[in-house]
């Protein structure tokens, strides 16, 4: 694992760029530092480390995305979530409580809009009573980005979608004046919407939304 992180450490730095590292941070509302990587050389740095290593031939390997994580530059991060992103096959339910780590630490949209539908939702789909032993906790928890989490991890389920649960969570966060939970709502309900858009028109106009979630909610109605 230390010949990986030293590897990706290399070449990350090697290619950063400060000029692009304001912007980017100012992007981020200067939440965390960058290297000024963009990304689209990001994923072909990525795609490069992938192949240099072998890394994806092996299991998934916590130890390696947590020493990504605590890096101070966000691209690590990341490099972390495409990791993660390439190994949802192999995901298994011990990994769950890993990734409410991660959602919990350095907690911003970027990262936990990626947890959320990818790894949370792969673990769901595979083992579904970690919803009533974890995330139906998440939905109602003091913390916003695993609630944010909670609301999204059925994303990119489709027809797939449990809408009861999903109105579920939408209901137990609607009078939320956290910009980041009506804003999920929003998101939730417009992506559904694709699915089933009658139900999701009637969910709207029965329930006492912000004006975000419903603006959000109604874009493709």
């Amino acid at each position: 694992m230390q010949e990986e992180l030293k590897a990706i450490q290399t070449l990350f730095r090697e290619n950063r760029n400060e000029a692009d590292a304001v912007p980017m941070a100012k992007y981020m509302k200067n939440q965390f530092p960058f290297l000024g990587i963009k990304t689209p050389l990001r994923r072909q740095l990525i795609r490069q480390f992938f192949q240099e290593t072998g890394i994806l031939k092996k299991e998934f390997n916590r130890e390696f995305v947590w020493a990504l994580w605590k890096l101070d530059e966000r691209e690590f991060q990341f490099a972390a979530l495409d990791y993660t992103n390439k190994m949802l096959a192999k995901l298994k339910k011990a990994d769950l409580p890993f990734m409410e780590q991660l959602l919990l630490t350095k907690s911003w949209w970027d990262t936990v809009d990626t947890i959320a539908p990818k790894a949370v939702g792969q673990i769901a789909k595979a083992f579904p009573e970690v919803i009533g032993e974890t995330i139906d906790g998440w939905s109602i928890h003091e913390n916003f980005w695993l609630r944010r989490a909670a609301i999204l991890f059925q994303l990119k389920y489709k027809e797939e979608t449990d809408e009861a649960l999903l109105y579920q969570y939408l209901r137990a966060n609607a009078t939320e004046k956290e910009f980041f939970i009506r804003k999920a709502i929003g998101w939730a309900l417009r992506e559904y919407s694709k699915t089933n858009p009658a139900s999701v028109k009637k969910f709207i106009e029965s329930e006492h939304l912000s004006p975000l979630s419903v603006r959000e909610g109604s874009k493709y109605i």
